[in-house]
């Protein structure tokens, strides 16, 4: 039986077991309590992002902000972009056709890293325009947390976490079986389908108590294409089929040591109708299979932890057209790193983690070279000190080294200063800088594309190019009482060496326009990000935060497109009753600058409301409107907005806990 097919089976085996489900929240903090659906939650005490160890979120050397899981559960989530909708300092970016990616501070949303359990999985907008199948991977019903580092964290992770890390943690086996199963459906307004179906399931125990633990999950999500409200035989969003499975054992030979061994599979198809300037009428079709699998060890010593890794991720996409025209690819991802780190106490004030990569990254398109697959071997060396300066001070200061076939070392440094004044006041600074590695297209010199500027443009490889740097600066405060909490920070990214398309002056093909790929542009991206969050009685919670971003192009001192200056966001939670629970979401994105010749584009808030409401015997359910004043954005102006909202639309869902 060849991988893909042995996946296949992984898929169908845990897609069957729906009679089980998700095992219980805080596992991982020793308590066994999942948070009932009507509480008012709390931040998560603990975050491993920032450090790869286990802190508080106050303590955390980075700006760190922790969506729980549980809190995914109660509205709907088609992938990650929903997930970390609402989040301080993030945005999602228009990628075209629908898709999306997410952009911290600004930040293009390739210079995102994503993580499942601090484990990097492809990025397939490196080679696929309009790609967002990163999205993809976890369905909510696995996730325990997601933690989102703001800011560059190439000092620990290495090349694309440029802006900063979006690392899914997911749930394990806890030492009692524990399950649920959930359903719900999405339906709009406005007779333009779009609607959302999704069932899961989640299940973790032991399979021999104190030795051998299970989890397993799988999920099934359908939408229908949302149809474009000027031209219904077109799709403003695609029809969209996936599924997701996941089987993991755990295996505590002593108490000592820890062996993980999880294989993941998920299918997803993308069927949606469209027009060009070629072809006025066409279908485009997308198949993604996605894969993974992971062997951990992790040790815990006299003199310190140990961990090491192997791990692959692959993933695969056949595109098809009706018109017959060139639909690019078929395009394969496999990235294999094999990892470890070493974690001991050097005195009373030093903690020093010490840790070393590799990574074997390959493409395997028809376009990259005459082969059709290039690869790549990376290395890297890593060091971390955590250095207490008495009771009130810390200093973390750390450091990669990446060495890269192509253009040799790129070091990474970074240093956090930590400061508690009071047991409720936390000062921070920090430093560090980030780097992205020029993609496997972009660095061949037999890459070369004709599919430009409408089939104009000829665009090829540039063996010559530099890494993509940032140079982060940032400085922050939080203050925390036991029933409120406030927190600002101030950032600064200097960015150098983006990678642009730059038109020669003679081209190759007559009629044609050349274009190669250079180290041309510098961006400045600031602001400001505030949060706050505050118990307004025992039974009302109001949460909310603000970011500002001054984000200009300084090769021509211009603003950047497509980033609003203002985004806020705030929630209003009241626990009606003891099993009866609603809130209020308010998103608001501001005007967004496009061109000296376009107008901007205006701002827009959307609300959202929810109620959950506890039935009894582990029965719960979830309801509620999203888009609440039927704000329709690029389905009524595909001008000024750049993704097509569904308006006005209807959810219920249902969780059922054993």
């Amino acid at each position: 039986m060849n991988a893909r097919h042995g996946a296949c089976l992984i898929t169908l085996a845990a897609l069957g077991s729906t009679a089980w489900a998700q095992a219980a929240e805080g596992h991982r903090h020793g308590t066994g309590l999942e948070e009932a659906p009507w509480q008012i939650a709390a931040l998560p005490s603990v975050v491993v992002t920032a450090t790869t160890s286990e802190r508080s979120a106050a303590d955390a050397p980075a700006s760190v902000s922790v969506i729980e899981g549980e809190s995914l559960r109660r509205r709907p989530v088609n992938d990650l972009a929903d997930a970390l909708k609402g989040s301080v300092g993030l945005g999602l970016d228009s990628l075209g056709l629908g898709r999306q990616g997410v952009s911290i501070r600004g930040m293009s949303s390739e210079h995102t890293l994503m993580l499942i359990d601090g484990q990097r999985i492809n990025s397939s907008a490196s080679a696929i325009a309009h790609s967002d199948f990163e999205l993809g991977w976890v369905p909510a019903e696995a996730i325990e947390r997601i933690e989102v580092v703001r800011g560059p964290m190439s000092s620990l992770y290495g090349s694309e976490a440029l802006g900063g890390v979006v690392n899914t943690i997911t749930r394990s086996a806890t030492d009692r079986w524990r399950g649920s199963v959930s359903a719900y459906a999405l339906v709009g307004d406005h007779g333009l389908d779009g609607n959302q179906y999704k069932g899961g399931f989640y299940l973790g125990g032991p399979l021999i108590p104190g030795r051998l633990g299970l989890n397993a999950w799988g999920e099934y999500r359908y939408r229908d294409a949302l149809r474009d409200a000027g031209n219904k035989a077109l799709s403003a969003l695609d029809e969209q089929r996936a599924t997701n499975g996941h089987l993991g054992l755990t295996w505590t030979p002593d108490d000592r040591q820890r062996i993980d061994l999880s294989a993941s599979a998920g299918n997803e198809d993308q069927e949606g109708f469209r027009s060009s300037s070629t072809s006025p009428f066409y279908k485009a079709e997308n198949e993604v299979q996605r894969r993974r699998y992971a062997l951990t060890h992790l040790g815990e010593w006299d003199w310190g932890s140990s961990q090491v890794r192997l791990y692959r991720s692959t993933l695969e996409r056949i595109a098809r057209r009706s018109d017959g025209a060139d639909a690019t690819g078929p395009n394969r991802f496999t990235d294999t790193v094999l990892d470890g780190r070493l974690g001991f106490a050097a005195g009373p004030s030093h903690r020093f983690t010490l840790g070393a990569e590799a990574r074997r990254e390959t493409l395997e398109e028809p376009s990259v070279n005459r082969a059709g697959k290039k690869s790549l071997t990376h290395h890297a060396l890593f060091v971390q000190d955590e250095i207490r300066l008495g009771q009130r001070w810390e200093l973390v200061l750390g450091s990669r080294f990446d060495q890269h076939e192509e253009y040799g070392w790129e070091t990474s440094p970074r240093a956090y200063l930590l400061f508690h004044p009071s047991a409720a006041l936390t000062l921070k600074a920090g430093m560090g800088r980030g780097f992205k590695a020029p993609t496997l297209k972009q660095l061949s010199a037999e890459y070369e594309s004709r599919a430009a500027m409408g089939g104009r443009g000829i665009i090829r490889g540039n063996p010559d190019l530099q890494p993509e740097t940032n140079r982060s600066f940032e400085l922050g405060a939080a203050y925390q009482q036991e029933t409120w909490s406030v927190g600002a920070t101030v950032f600064r990214n200097d960015v150098r060496n983006l990678i642009e398309t730059v038109r020669q002056p003679t081209c190759f093909v007559p009629g044609r326009v050349c274009l190669n790929y250079e180290n041309v542009a510098e961006v400045r991206l600031q602001g400001l990000e505030l949060t706050a969050a505050a118990h307004l009685s025992a039974r009302w919670r109001l949460e909310g935060n603000y970011t500002y971003l001054n984000a200009r192009d300084r090769t021509d001192d211009e603003r950047l497109a497509d980033r609003s200056r203002h985004r806020a966001n705030a929630t209003l939670a009241w626990a009606v009753r003891d099993r009866l629970a609603t809130r209020l979401r308010v998103e608001y994105t501001g005007s967004q600058y496009r061109s000296a010749t376009l107008k901007d584009r205006p701002g827009h808030t959307l609300l959202h409301w929810y109620v959950d409401h506890e039935l009894g015997r582990g029965l719960s359910l979830h309801a509620g409107v999203e888009n609440l004043t039927d704000k329709r954005l690029a389905n009524d102006d595909a001008d000024l907005y750049g993704r097509a909202d569904e308006g006005r639309r209807y959810f219920a869902g249902l969780t059922a806990r054993f």
